[in-house]
């Protein structure tokens, strides 16, 4: 069993790869560049939209952790070829990291990928996250920490963040057992937040205070696009905060605990493991 992982330094596929080499299991990191191998695990060039990078990377893989790139938002055109040269390579299951409530929103990219795997006569599980913790330590870490601000258009709606340890733990588990082919699981934590919250519990771990702000889209459009966010990716952030704004993101799962038999790490956890992310330097 050989495992193809994309998004391989993203904040979950790293998790993934480093839980696939702690149980020993040949892992091929796949990066746009190559790199060195690490333990078993080994780097391999591979890019969605570059054919010449698919048969070194997928030949005598079996089972692919897919992470669809924040650029792609067309995954019709810059996934799906991908996925169908792995099946014809030989992979057999494919675990797609996808989102919280991508089932009913049509808008998100993810929706297609779940709907093509579904059928694609492969073997498939579909890990929806809740919002991810570590988009606070990673895309809005710079504004939290130079500024003391969150700024993201999700209004008072509550969000069901999760730790991204959480979700790469569960793909593992999708991804080396048999209990989770052909079913969707949706890892959250154990509670839901507002952002002003979120912001508090910053303020409390760091010492200083934390503001949330929540601009209109067409402001945080503006705002985006000036720290050079893509316009593809700006867009998927809005459809996806706009969610969050009417509390589409609340819900609370107990799938963690149902496959990794232990509570959610908790958002004050999480805090205090990266808060190196937000001080001021």
């Amino acid at each position: 069993m050989t495992v193809l992982v994309t998004g391989a330094t993203g904040r979950v596929g790293r998790h993934v790869v480093s839980e696939l080499v702690e149980q020993g299991l040949p892992v091929r990191a796949a990066h746009r560049q190559v790199g060195r191998s690490s333990g078993t695990a080994s780097s391999v060039a591979f890019s969605f939209t570059d054919p010449q990078t698919w048969r070194e990377a997928m030949r005598g893989a079996t089972s692919m952790f897919v992470m669809r790139p924040p650029q792609i938002s067309d995954v019709k055109k810059d996934m799906l070829p991908a996925l169908s040269a792995a099946r014809e390579y030989g992979i057999k299951r494919m675990v797609l990291l996808s989102l919280q409530g991508a089932e009913r929103n049509p808008a998100v990219p993810h929706h297609a990928l779940e709907r093509w795997l579904r059928d694609s006569g492969l073997e498939w599980t579909f890990v929806r996250a809740g919002f991810f913790m570590q988009n606070l330590s990673t895309t809005h870490a710079a504004e939290i920490r130079d500024r003391g601000q969150i700024i993201v258009p999700a209004g008072s709606g509550r969000t069901s963040f999760v730790d991204a340890r959480d979700v790469a733990a569960v793909a593992v588990r999708a991804l080396t057992g048999d209990t989770l082919v052909r079913r969707a699981v949706t890892p959250t934590g154990a509670q839901a937040l507002t952002y002003a919250e979120a912001a508090d519990l910053l303020s409390a771990e760091l010492g200083r205070t934390i503001d949330y702000t929540s601009p209109g889209p067409v402001a945080f459009w503006r705002h985006r696009r000036a720290l050079g966010t893509p316009r593809a990716e700006t867009a998927v952030m809005l459809a996806l905060y706009s969610a969050c704004r009417f509390d589409l993101a609340a819900g609370i799962t107990h799938d963690v605990q149902d496959v990794l038999g232990r509570e959610p790490v908790s958002f004050d956890r999480f805090a205090h493991d990266e808060r190196e992310a937000w001080l001021v330097r």
